[in-house]
């Protein structure tokens, strides 16, 4: 399973805000983009849904920027991937409408993806985004101020 580069960008936005949680001013998106070497334009595009899903607060002009809207304790990583994740079908046969497998009636591998991407999810919904950041101090230094 490989998560596409929009979940992986909302998590470093997530992360970078979680680590800068509590500072006076909101980061703009160019700060955040510069800081953790992705693309604006997409970065963009991210804050925007993690607005819309509740997660950030994205004021706009002079003394804007992008705040966490939620305690970082509280943002399940399973539910960022599973709200930023177009599909999670890892084969054919997981799309029914799609199927073109002529084994998939009888098949097995459908069955155990299926339980591994639970269980990937699973373990996902144990970790938080407080947990990312618990290195805060190794992860700082890594990040260019």
């Amino acid at each position: 399973m490989r998560l596409t580069r929009y979940t992986d960008n909302a998590l470093r936005c997530l992360t970078i805000l979680a680590l800068e949680a509590g500072a006076d001013a909101p980061l703009t998106v160019a700060d955040i983009a510069r800081r953790m070497r992705m693309s604006e334009t997409h970065l963009f595009k991210v804050v925007g849904a993690l607005a819309t899903l509740g997660l950030v607060t994205a004021t706009r002009g002079r003394g804007g920027g992008v705040r966490l809207a939620v305690d970082p304790g509280a943002i399940r990583i399973g539910a960022v991937v599973r709200a930023t994740e177009e599909s999670f079908a890892l084969v054919e046969c997981f799309s029914p409408d799609d199927n073109q497998c002529p084994i998939a009636p009888a098949c097995v591998l459908a069955g155990t993806l299926d339980r591994a991407l639970t269980a990937f999810l699973d373990e996902l919904d144990r970790v938080t985004l407080a947990d990312l950041v618990k290195p805060r101090r190794r992860l700082a230094k890594l990040l260019p101020a």
